[in-house]
């Protein structure tokens, strides 16, 4: 329900959330075998595992290669958070995060958010979090955020802005808040009772069939 910014430094707030999804890019995924193929096994740490810092420095100064990239994962995580999410909508969770990347920039997804949240700080913060998060130089740091849409942009497109910009209690407070609106929101009620009606439909029908194809004893 939300888009991320990495470089805004807002992987604290998700988290606050206890959300997550599944890894698809490690080994053993699809997606993993794939992304050696295309970018090569430089991309690989010792373990295995995607440097995702290796394969960012090969793909945000390259638009063709990142263009490649999106199209092996983004199918593979669109699966994976249908999968979760219908889970978490059966075991009854009044919402489910999704922590999307390029949210707006791609709009594929946007069809299916009921909310979006932007967790937002100024431009200069965000160049500073991200040179010192990723060891960057400030040229390499820039040519990343350059590949996004600015966050100003993000923030008036989406229904709810997470100001990050100072101290960790501000911005947790406002995800306290935003968690507590959610919570109380009844939005989640109409699809609920139309799922269940249908499966409650379709149980019937399966029962029926069976006492109708079935000999009776």
């Amino acid at each position: 329900m939300r888009n991320t910014d990495p470089e805004s430094g807002n992987l604290t707030a998700p988290s606050s959330f206890a959300a997550s999804w599944p890894p698809v890019v490690q080994p053993g995924y699809p997606a993993h075998r794939r992304i050696v193929e295309a970018f090569g096994t430089e991309v690989l740490l010792e373990n295995g595992n995607i440097d995702r810092k290796v394969l960012g420095d090969l793909i945000f100064n390259q638009p063709d290669r990142r263009h490649l990239l999106n199209t092996i994962t983004h199918p593979e995580i669109r699966k994976e958070m249908m999968k979760e999410t219908f889970k978490y909508f059966l075991q009854g969770y009044r919402y489910v995060i999704l922590d999307i990347p390029l949210l707006f920039e791609t709009k594929k997804l946007l069809k299916y958010m009921k909310h979006t949240v932007v967790v937002y700080c100024d431009r200069d913060t965000q160049l500073a979090r991200l040179m010192r998060r990723n060891h960057l130089n400030r040229e390499d740091a820039e040519a990343r955020i350059k590949a996004q849409l600015p966050l100003k942009d993000k923030a008036r497109m989406a229904h709810h802005v997470l100001d990050n910009s100072g101290e960790w209690s501000v911005t947790k407070r406002q995800v306290i808040l935003l968690h507590a609106e959610l919570e109380r929101s009844l939005e989640y009620l109409p699809l609920r009772l139309g799922v269940l009606t249908g499966l409650a439909g379709i149980a019937g029908l399966l029962y029926l069939l069976a006492r109708y194809l079935l000999p009776s004893p």
